[in-house]
């Protein structure tokens, strides 16, 4: 009787073991696993602000799996796989959106936001609700939080002063390839010219190109100061991406989990915006001491001349009408 109530005893013991052990892998198994798939290096604000301050920020609950350099998923098609459960998280841009929904084009136009707090302002403002829900409902995609990728600047090789859009006049700006990209460039008074950014150091040097438009960090890295001669701030695109979270993984975590991930996601841009902010401001004494003129032109007189061109033409006619002016106003 001793040995047999031992026995049932170490049975009991084993079973109880047992049981803690499922109880751990399905607690393991319950940590719900993010990965994110993105072209940017590793090295880029964006993956640094995730990799630093987003991953240690839901530790407790998920698994932050990011993937830079395009080796998951090939640049622009994170969308779809989110949207077909193969993703969980991307980093996109209003161009990539505007693929699947025209109105996006609107975010990716000429002198929309002012800086990168008005960004964000209209980001979190009643405006871009009904974009949020039209991504989650149609997509099964959720936009978290917008991140700042700097402004973009007007980077010349020759030595003619820039006021206004029509001081551009004849200017053979290089531009990416697509339609969009294009018609900014004749939005800002410029002839836009098609080139591979590759190909942009040697344009500018032999004069296939008279100048470039890049955020200033772009610039320094890309090293255009050797061979331009002026930098004019017309700040003509402050360009974005959105932290991007699949509905369906999001909608796993409990309400509190939820706070957490978004005050992450928040904390993430809000680092990556501000040591973009810094290093932009940084550079300019930087191409100065290069020996290269950097100067604010007439501003207003670019946005406005861009802004109409963009109102008159079919880009906007799937935007929510109005919808400039109240951006404007915010």
């Amino acid at each position: 009787m001793k040995t047999q109530v031992t026995r049932r005893g170490v049975i009991a013991a084993v079973a109880a073991t047992s049981l803690m052990v499922i109880a751990g892998v399905a607690g393991a198994q319950e940590k719900l696993k993010l990965r994110l798939s993105a072209p940017s290096s590793v090295t880029d604000q964006r993956a640094v602000a995730m990799t630093t301050v987003f991953g240690p920020a839901v530790a407790d609950f998920a698994t932050f799996e990011p993937h830079w350099n395009a080796e998951l998923f090939k640049q622009g098609t994170e969308l779809e796989a989110i949207s077909r459960g193969n993703l969980e998280m991307s980093i996109a841009s209003a161009q990539e959106l505007a693929e699947f929904f025209p109105e996006f084009s609107i975010f990716a136009s000429a002198y929309l936001h002012r800086d990168a707090a008005h960004q964000k302002k209209v980001f979190e403002s009643d405006l871009f609700k009904p974009f949020k829900k039209m991504v989650e409902d149609k997509l099964g995609v959720k936009l978290l939080s917008v991140m700042y990728l700097g402004r973009r600047q007007l980077n010349l090789r020759t030595d003619k002063k820039i006021n206004t859009p029509e001081d551009m006049a004849g200017i053979k700006l290089r531009m990416p390839g697509s339609e969009s990209w294009m018609f900014m460039g004749r939005a800002l008074g410029a002839n836009p010219t098609p080139m591979a950014f590759t190909e942009v150091y040697t344009g500018l040097q032999t004069g296939a190109i008279d100048g470039q438009d890049n955020p200033l960090p772009t610039d320094k890295d890309a090293k255009f100061y050797e061979v331009t001669k002026q930098i004019v701030l017309t700040s003509h695109l402050v360009d974005l991406n959105y932290i991007t979270i699949s509905k369906k993984a999001f909608d796993k975590l409990s309400p509190a989990n939820q706070a957490k991930l978004q005050k992450a996601a928040d904390d993430a841009a809000e680092s990556g915006r501000q040591k973009q902010l810094k290093l932009e401001d940084e550079l300019v004494q930087f191409f100065k001491d290069k020996g290269l003129q950097v100067y604010t032109p007439n501003v207003d007189a670019f946005r406005s001349k861009a802004q109409k061109m963009y109102l008159e033409s079919d880009l906007s006619k799937a935007w929510p009408k109005g919808l400039i002016e109240k951006i404007n106003a915010l």
